[in-house]
């Protein structure tokens, strides 16, 4: 053993050398750092830091949340259940300590209520919109972090945490809603959020709406929107008008005929057609001498219909004469728009209303005129929207992606008399807008509430567009404002001629 043991141990090794055990091996065999100059780098050190760093590094290994065996242990399983909760027939095995999350259940335990004491609990369920599943999920989000919402099924969760009080899960309810509004949703869900106070949503489902009640008529849609949303949608500047508002008129026409005949099944196409058809057989067979709305199947409707703005009806001829053949509204809202026309053109002859000259937002809001433009793709587009706009004859341009608005009085000809003053003012605000398939804004832009002085047939550049932003169809609406808001005080010739001179 002797002679064994001295192979392994060199003559020159001292004890403290051979205590170290391997101090020989690392000099035959590591690293030749020490022979070099003392200030040099040495790699092995960079190395050892390496190791280091390595070591001292944690690594991800996905084990089983706790998360996830709470929800499959104490949720799923019921272990160690300290409450019974039954509703509509159903049991759940759970703990008070998980269920006072909710503030309805907390004030229940915490209070001196009998439920407090009690190992089960009935809980009755009011609200038709809850059911088991919505249940189900509820509970169960008491257990974990994160809760997947199906939008099919928002409505019935959010009803359930409604009324255990969950705010968290309140929130994500909303936000899955604003994230999944489309034609098929938007009207259950401004009902489900007016119901449990969602303001936010309400909001989001209207802006949609206005968005694309006009621009993508649907005709499931128009049987689902009631009078209290329609009269929101019809009264607003922000509606987006496709054409003129003429056609705001025709699609209340087609909406309250679907109200009124909701198994009606065809083609949006025909629509239109079928409901005229409609009244004119209610007119023919009934011998109905008197307006729609002042009958009793039209009497729901007087709300909506006040809020189209007939004065840019009547300054159309075509127009016109279909407000007198539908016989819809009664005959002193078509009086007065007429009697107040009259006076507007009379006051632009003789009065010299060159149009607003001061911001006036509140009267642009209620009473500017709406019309609207599609641009199935780009390229060069020239139009104007029909009616007598009081001599002021607008061109609307768009070429190399600039929108241009053009005073025309004199290069052109145009039908129906043209203003030669030598300026006139509007008030308009420009949007343009595309959406992808569901109704969603997919870029937008506006120019906001501006006034604008135009001399004799001058071009004036509204909006210059970044091509990048551009995604065609491009949905243009326009607001206009032509005349000065009517004013009882009526200068006298002084003051007259002192704003003249100032404008000049």
């Amino acid at each position: 053993m002797g002679s064994l043991g001295s192979r392994f141990q060199s003559p020159s090794q001292g004890p403290e050398e051979a205590a170290e055990g391997t101090s020989t091996f690392s000099h035959k065999h590591g690293c030749e750092c020490k022979k070099r100059k003392r200030n040099a780098q040495c790699d092995c050190d960079s190395e050892q830091d390496e190791d280091d760093a390595i070591l001292d590094t944690p690594r991800r290994k996905k084990l089983k949340s706790t998360s996830r065996y709470i929800y499959q242990t104490l949720f799923l399983n019921g272990e160690n259940s300290d409450i019974r909760i039954c509703a509509l027939g159903q049991e759940w095995n759970l703990h008070k300590v998980y269920l006072c999350q909710s503030g309805y259940f907390s004030s229940m335990f915490s209070g001196s209520w009998k439920e407090s004491n009690m190992m089960e609990i009935s809980l009755e369920i009011p609200d038709q919109n809850i059911d088991t599943e919505a249940l189900q999920v509820v509970f169960g989000s008491l257990y974990r972090d994160d809760v997947l919402i199906k939008p099919s099924r928002v409505i019935s969760i959010l009803a359930a945490a409604c009324m255990l009080q969950l705010d968290g899960l309140i929130q994500q309810c909303g936000e899955t809603m604003k994230e999944n509004i489309s034609v098929k949703t938007v009207c259950g869900y401004y009902a489900c959020a007016s119901i449990y106070g969602l303001d936010s949503v309400m909001k989001k489902c209207l802006e949609w709406l206005l968005n694309n009640l006009m621009t993508h008529q649907n005709v499931d849609l128009m049987k689902e929107l009631g009078v209290e949303v329609m009269e929101q949608l019809i009264q607003s500047s922000d509606l987006f008008v496709m054409q003129v508002e003429m056609d705001v008129y025709t699609a209340l026409k087609k909406w309250m005929f679907l109200q009124l005949n909701l198994s009606w099944d065809g083609p949006i196409k025909q629509l239109l057609a079928d409901a005229d058809a409609w009244l004119c057989k209610r007119r023919t067979d009934l011998c109905e001498q008197e307006p729609f709305l002042s009958t009793e199947d039209g009497a729901p409707f007087r709300s909506v219909f006040k809020y189209v703005r007939l004065q840019y009806i009547v300054n159309d001829l075509a127009s016109a004469r279909i407000l007198e053949r539908d016989n819809i509204l009664p005959p002193d809202w078509l009086t007065s728009v007429y009697k107040n026309q009259w006076f507007a053109m009379l006051r632009t002859e003789f009065d010299n209303d060159n149009g607003p000259q001061e911001a006036n937002k509140e009267e642009f809001e209620l009473s500017s005129m709406r019309c609207g433009r599609k641009l199935t793709k780009d390229g060069d587009y020239c139009w104007r929207w029909t009616g007598f706009n009081f001599g002021f004859d607008l061109l609307v341009t768009y070429t190399n992606r600039f929108i241009v608005f053009k005073r025309n009085t004199l290069s052109q000809p145009c039908g129906g008399a043209v203003s030669l003053q030598p300026r006139r003012h509007l008030a308009y605000r420009l949007r343009l807008a595309s959406f992808d398939n569901r109704g969603k804004l997919v870029c937008s832009r506006s120019t906001g509430y501006q006034l604008l002085t135009l001399e004799k047939d001058q071009e004036y550049v509204v909006m210059n567009l970044d091509s990048r932003l551009l995604s065609f169809p491009l949905y243009v609406c326009c607001n206009f404002l032509y005349t000065s808001p009517q004013s009882d005080q009526r200068p006298d010739s002084s003051e007259q001629e002192s704003s003249t001179r100032s404008l000049s």
